[in-house]
């Protein structure tokens, strides 16, 4: 056991006073990254925060003290904090400490000298916390203890905690204290005793929460408080300001809003009851000055973590939603709804409100889209922050009756709002109605509408939706072409994404769109990232296997540029996956010539073990067998354990695609010679050499003299009646 005391090091040489003085010049507000000695200490710099984040750009807007000017309803301004000087003695001690345990390598001797030089803290907690040089070594320090030392801190300073927490340097002491507890929570330490830190904490934070929310530091740590009362990691994204591309992964279909019932990725063990009373009384302290919140950046981002949380609990969202929105019960009434559309065309409002509808619960959702947004939805459409809150409407649409409210003020709209540049709103009720299945064909036409006349062929839709703001900002659309070398638009390629998700019943003019492509823009499409992706969902959507391979067929040549590149990889493996042997053993006969190009790739060792192009440069034959024998037990794998719809998909995938069997060819060889037969006098064989009775097959896998009878016609044939049956019930 090391003993580590405040008397017990020795006091250094005269050049330690340079330490303090340069304490005092950060302490004034002097930059210590001008000295010559340590810069930054390792911390992130405010500068490239973002907002909301600890440290954020707004930081200089609330004095040195890192308080806001806020002022409480009673008008009385809150007392500045001014820090007070650490003495000269305790800092060199800390000095000392920040050297030794950087040089402990043993666990138990660091988390001993950490426990004890922790004890010295008692009665300057603020003091340390928020010095500048010494909150690091502090930092260091409620790393390496052991929990009853770290809680014994937090329960001496908790009264103190909203004061830490609002200060540049000991928000990070904070931050660190909180992840500390979480993290010896996860490992089974004294939940009881972390239960007892973390209340006396919330109770400090709960006398004056607005205080410390709409504090750019104070914010960020009490986002971290509800995060380890819920039990979700701190730095969860799931919680925390996430990106524009993960929003709208989620309202298009992309990827699912909620992992589990709980809402969250990696929940851990946490304090619901405390999350439930600190959320409480945050909204009980605040509903006076909620007008103040939904306006502040900071306190924005308090109220949409706090909702977040609460994600399960139904009760205390039907309650905390009303708070936050201003109602002055549980109902929204009339005087209500028009302040609301007012507040929605503020941005920091408008973030908060997409949360609300993202968590609201179904009874309350239906309140909001019916007495708030219904009469309202193209106005707040064309608005440049409401637009995004229709989109987490629309997107969040729980029945046939929200889609149909929605689709009686927007649906007759695709055409204004893609002028307008609204391409969110219209890729969120494509997304809302493959979802729920309403409205699917309607939605379908009314995009072919909007990008297409009724006398114009439907080769033009697809690139028109490609570069959606090239056509849409171009005066002259009659005359409109394809922009070589442009960027294709990225709202445009998820709009396609989605479509080619709808049954192929109600894509006709996409399907017959995308198979019209030239090859040249077909190239261009494929090597754009989101194009590629266009081309990879039209692979995979329910358009017959003839229509894929009529696409896949322009590639030939192709092959092996295209597999070398990261987009063109993953819609080469899409394309082997769908096409009939002959063109299987095509795609890989041309990826052979690039092996040692494409095995640097980032994709190309899937590829070659895959697509065994090895195998096939070696012993094509075998290739082949090995080919016909992995599809023939997939085949029967299907029809003994897949489902209907499986069944039917992958019957018609797979029957075209494996070469038939010798039955199978006789079969087809006598209804030819039948027909024959009857429509010709003259007998089959003694027109036609027997070679040429049906057996030879292009390069695509068609047969040759068989046309009339082959398998794709008689799918075409079904599928022609299963349109007319869907369209007579339509």
């Amino acid at each position: 056991m090391v003993a580590i005391g405040l008397k017990a090091l020795p006091l250094r040489r005269a050049k330690n006073c340079d330490l303090l003085a340069e304490c005092d010049m950060v302490r004034e507000g002097s930059s210590f990254n001008q000295g010559g000695g340590r810069r930054n200490m390792g911390r992130k710099s405010m500068k490239k925060s973002k907002g909301g984040e600890s440290g954020g750009a707004a930081g200089d807007s609330y004095g040195q003290d890192g308080y806001s000017e806020y002022q409480d309803g009673s008008g009385t301004p809150h007392t500045s904090f001014l820090r007070q000087n650490v003495d000269p003695e305790t800092a060199k001690y800390f000095s000392e400490i920040s050297n030794v345990i950087e040089g402990a390598e043993n666990m138990e001797e660091r988390s001993s000298i950490c426990g004890n030089a922790l004890e010295e803290t008692r009665g300057k907690e603020v003091e340390l916390a928020t010095d500048y040089i010494i909150s690091h070594t502090l930092q260091s320090l409620l790393q390496g203890c052991a929990l009853d030392q770290l809680c014994n801190f937090l329960q001496n300073c908790s009264k103190d905690f909203p004061r830490i927490s609002m200060d540049k340097s000991g928000s990070h002491v904070a931050e660190t204290a909180l992840k500390s507890l979480a993290a010896h929570l996860q490992e089974g330490g004294d939940q009881s005793l972390i239960e007892v830190t973390l209340n006396d904490i919330c109770q400090a934070i709960v006398a004056n929460p607005v205080e410390v929310m709409t504090n750019c530091h104070g914010s960020h740590v009490l986002r971290s408080l509800l995060c380890l009362c819920k039990g979700v990691p701190l730095d969860s994204s799931d919680v925390h300001s996430k990106k524009s591309s993960a929003v709208l992964a989620q309202r298009l279909n992309l990827k699912p809003f909620r992992s589990d019932g709980s809402g969250f990725h990696g929940t851990q063990m946490g304090f619901p009851d405390m999350l439930k009373f600190l959320v409480a009384e945050i909204l009980k302290a605040a509903r006076k000055d909620i007008e103040t919140l939904q306006f502040d950046q900071y306190g924005s981002l308090v109220l949409q973590t706090a909702l977040k949380l609460l994600v399960g609990y139904e009760e205390e969202l039907s309650h905390a939603i009303p708070v936050i929105l201003g109602c002055k019960g549980n109902l929204i009434d009339s005087n209500a709804a028009k302040k609301l559309l007012g507040l929605m065309k503020e941005a920091a409002f408008s973030h908060l409100m997409e949360v609300i509808l993202e968590v609201a619960p179904d009874a309350l959702y239906t309140e909001l889209i019916t007495k708030v947004f219904k009469g309202s939805l193209y106005e707040m459409s064309t608005h440049y922050c409401g637009n995004f809150i229709v989109q987490a409407l629309i997107s969040q649409a729980r029945s046939e009756d929200h889609v149909e409210l929605i689709w009686k003020e927007l649906g007759s709209r695709f055409k204004d709002l893609l002028g307008k540049g609204k391409w969110g709103v219209v890729a969120s009720l494509l997304a809302a109605c493959q979802k729920l299945h309403s409205h699917e064909q309607k939605c379908c036409q009314a995009l072919t509408g909007a990008v297409s006349m009724e006398t114009e062929p439907p080769r033009c839709i697809v690139p028109r939706i490609l570069f959606l703001d090239n056509y849409f900002y171009c005066k002259d659309k009659s005359n409109w072409d394809w922009p070589s070398g442009a960027r294709m638009h990225t709202m445009g390629t998820l709009i396609l994404q989605s479509v080619f998700k709808f049954p192929s019943d109600f894509i006709h003019a996409f399907i017959s769109s995308m198979t019209s492509l030239e090859e040249d823009h077909l190239l261009d499409t494929i090597k754009d990232s989101g194009g590629a992706r266009v081309i990879e969902a039209f692979l995979t959507s329910d358009a017959s296997g003839k229509q894929k391979r009529k696409l896949i067929i322009k590639l030939k040549g192709h092959f092996a540029e295209l597999c070398v590149l990261q987009s063109g990889s993953f819609t080469v493996e899409k394309c082997f996956d769908v096409s009939s042997l002959a063109l299987r053993e095509v795609i890989v006969s041309e990826m052979s010539t690039v092996q040692a190009e494409l095995s640097k790739t980032r994709q190309g060792p899937h590829l070659l073990r895959k697509l065994d192009i090895e195998g096939y440069a070696k012993r094509p034959d075998q290739w082949k067998s090995r080919q016909t024998s992995r599809e023939s037990a997939y085949n029967d794998f299907i029809s003994t354990f897949g489902s209907k719809e499986t069944k039917s998909k992958y019957d018609a995938s797979f029957t075209e695609n494996r070469p038939k069997s010798q039955q199978e060819k006789l079969k087809d060889m006598r209804k030819e010679i039948d027909t024959h037969l009857t429509h010709n006098a003259t007998p089959f064989l003694a027109q036609q050499s027997f070679k040429k009775s049906g057996q030879k097959r292009h390069s695509d896998g068609t047969e040759r003299g068989s046309g009339k009878f082959t398998k794709h016609t008689m799918e075409d044939n079904a599928g022609k009646t299963k349109h007319k049956k869907r369209k007579h019930n339509a």
